[in-house]
């Protein structure tokens, strides 16, 4: 490969608000450096059969082959629009990396699906497509996520400062960057997954914007405390979830009916601060920088409580060390595509669990 090369990373996650596009350079001097992003929203309708088919129904596999052809030509809208806006040639870039929508997760039988006609996606780019990057993590015995903890440790670990970086999407990932030290990363719960679900449900909009909406209401100290008492949070890492264990389902049966929606919302707000503090203090302590990236990083009434559970630790966003908040996942793609590319392994076992180091990936070159 030439001393820089070019991949373009694809992210469409749990939160189902679209996907977003990082173009990359790597060389020997830069780990990792975005030059552009691009990113496009889905529109109702898809996310509302996205989200239907995170269950079983009516006529499935086909509904499923249609929507994985509707993210290919949305994915490749994203990378013309992003070739576009670098003002670059898509014969420049290597891969693209392909993390796919997932409409199923489960480790516990083997199995994890991620939609997105991969093979489209090269047809309509002409650039090769690399996909698919969990399955073989989970042959492996391992849960197939979280992944990112090997990006995370080759762009933002530090040789002397003890640092955690917290991605929160739908769901919330850590990894735990402590030098000398075995890299540990885990999801350690919901992100904004079931707050974008209320928030929805009740105020008929797609995210509560800074936590507005849940500041004006109070905390319901025993449903937060039945929340935290899940049995995931006994469950000591490699771990990973999805909306197979916390839906919105999941939550109502929880509720009683003089629940109030804005206390349940700021009651959710606490539940993902509080998930992700006891995480970093019981599988990172005398952490001394925490640096959040994904959409929950804007939430400013998350951010503050954050702040306040895990003091005296620096709390800042991921554009501080390099890469902007809304581009941390998509460049990591770009990364493992890479990997696959130079035939390197990209998974960590102490992270996920898997047997040993795997190469990742299922490639369509172009």
């Amino acid at each position: 490969m030439n001393t820089q090369t070019l991949f373009i990373g694809l992210m469409s996650g749990t939160s189902l608000d679209g996907v977003d596009a990082a173009l990359t350079a790597f060389s020997p001097t830069h780990a990792c450096q975005v030059i552009e992003t691009h990113s496009i929203p889905f529109d109702n309708a898809l996310r509302k059969e996205l989200l239907d088919l995170h269950q079983s129904g009516f006529n499935e596999l086909e509904r499923t082959a249609l929507a994985s052809n509707t993210l290919a030509r949305i994915y490749a809208e994203a990378v013309h629009g992003l070739i576009k806006k670098a003002g670059i040639s898509s014969t420049q870039v290597e891969a693209i990396g392909c993390h796919g929508q997932t409409i199923r997760h489960r480790p516990e039988l083997g199995f994890t699906l991620q939609i997105g006609n991969a093979a489209l996606l090269a047809e309509l780019t002409k650039i090769t497509v690399v996909s698919d990057f969990r399955s073989r993590d989970i042959a492996a015995n391992g849960q197939g996520a979280p992944l990112v903890p090997a990006f995370h440790q080759a762009v933002f670990a530090h040789p002397t400062i003890n640092r955690v970086l917290v991605n929160i999407g739908g769901i919330a990932n850590l990894s735990v960057l402590h030098p000398n030290k075995s890299i540990i990363g885990f999801d350690s719960g919901p992100g904004n997954m079931l707050m974008d679900a209320w928030a929805e449900k009740h105020i008929g909009k797609r995210f509560d914007e800074n936590g507005n909406w849940a500041m004006t209401g109070q905390i319901i100290e025993a449903l937060l405390a039945q929340l935290l008492a899940h049995d995931f949070f006994k469950l000591s890492p490699p771990k990973s979830t999805g909306r197979d264990l916390f839906s919105i389902d999941w939550l109502e049966a929880q509720l009683k009916p003089e629940h109030k929606p804005e206390d349940v919302q700021r009651t959710l707000l606490d539940f993902t601060a509080q998930s992700i503090a006891d995480a970093v203090k019981t599988h990172a302590p005398n952490t001394e920088e925490i640096y959040l990236c994904g959409g929950g990083a804007y939430n400013t009434a998350l951010f503050e409580c954050l702040t306040t559970l895990l003091q005296p630790a620096k709390i800042a966003l991921s554009d501080e060390i390099g890469i902007k908040v809304d581009a941390v996942e998509a460049a990591a793609f770009a990364w493992l595509a890479r990997q696959t590319l130079l035939k390197a392994p990209s998974n960590l076992p102490d992270v996920t669990g898997a047997d040993g180091l795997r190469i990742l990936g299922a490639v369509y070159a172009s």
